[in-house]
């Protein structure tokens, strides 16, 4: 009983002196006890919500127009939401650092059910969304109308996701507007998602060492002018299952996927393209896959895909089960 009756005195005193000492230490280092949700309402500041926003915080846009509200995601951790509505992020002329309607420069990024439009910047690489490092999820957004739909940096520990979400309306003269534009990071996911409307870019372009396409729709449209519909200018481990690729009659240039004609570069390579239904709206002949010469070859995997329209099969030639149609055995295809 006694040294029951001893441990009970010492050993309550002894842990809260312990927690008291760890609260103490966690209030001094500034860190949030708790993860906060912040609002944001059209003619509030996002840059000014963004200031005050902590690693691990939520911000949710209210829907409705924002006119030159552009800021910089410097948290560790967050998550960018539109409820009640999808909120539309407006340029209006102005940019975050020269860069984009937002920048995300380093961490683990949420960004869901917002739209990006009309982004412009002097060297013409304006962006709805500049990615800079870390690990972005873009959810159920639309960009349209920018420089650049999305335009990532090249650090290669990056990586990118983009989920159910829509690209567009190019804007005629600029200097080569990608709607979706990976640069060398470690990963490239895109699927469910929509793109069209190219003008003299690419829908899609990615140097990520590892990318994943699949189940979206990448149909340039009647009046889209987009030259690839997909690229891969590098290489790398490729993946492109299920999605409908499809080039216009207006587009600058007659392929419609392209892989390593940049040249290959010190990483693992090999395509996977399957699944895929291949359109060319032109009357002159396209080349549906073209894949550079490599030694030793890059490893192919092109089968059942089916391709509409007068040209050449390309690398879907020397493998299984891919057919090609004219076009007038498919219904009108149209975004």
């Amino acid at each position: 009983m006694t040294h029951g009756w001893r441990a009970w005195r010492v050993c309550p005193v002894w842990r809260l002196v312990g927690a008291v000492s760890a609260v103490l230490a966690l209030l001094g280092t500034g860190a949030p006890l708790a993860a906060a949700t912040l609002t944001l309402a059209p003619g509030q500041s996002l840059a000014e919500v963004l200031r005050r926003a902590a690693d691990g915080d939520v911000i949710e846009l209210a829907g409705g127009d924002y006119r030159g509200e552009v800021g910089v995601i410097e948290q560790k951790r967050l998550t960018l939401r539109g409820v009640g509505g999808r909120p539309v992020l407006h340029a209006a002329g102005r940019h975050a650092e020269g860069k984009a309607i937002l920048v995300v420069r380093q961490g683990e990024v949420l960004i869901e059910n917002i739209e990006f439009r009309g982004s412009r910047v002097p060297d013409g690489n304006g962006a709805g969304i500049r990615f800079e490092r870390g690990r972005l999820t873009v959810l159920r957004c639309a960009f349209f109308d920018n420089q650049n739909g999305i335009l990532t940096a090249n650090f290669d520990d990056s990586e990118l996701v983009v989920q159910d979400s829509e690209f567009g309306q190019a804007p005629p003269g600029a200097s080569l507007p990608h709607l979706l534009y990976v640069g060398a990071i470690a990963r490239f996911t895109l699927s469910g998602s929509r793109l069209g409307g190219g003008a003299q870019g690419h829908l899609v372009k990615s140097r990520a060492r590892v990318s994943e396409v699949r189940n979206n729709r990448l149909v340039d449209g009647p009046n889209g002018q987009a030259a690839y519909e997909l690229e891969f200018p590098n290489g790398g481990m490729v993946r492109v299952v299920g999605n409908v690729i499809g080039q216009s009659a207006g587009s600058s240039n007659p392929v419609l996927v392209s892989y390593g004609v940049e040249g290959y570069g010190a990483w693992p390579h090999g395509l996977v393209f399957s699944d895929n239904t291949l359109v060319n709206e032109g009357s002159r002949a396209a080349v549906f896959v073209r894949v550079r010469p490599a030694t030793p070859p890059v490893a192919l995997q092109v089968t059942g895909n089916r391709l509409f329209g007068p040209g050449d099969p390309g690398a879907a030639t020397a493998t299984q089960g891919n057919t090609q149609l004219p076009l007038s055995a498919l219904p009108a295809l149209r975004p």
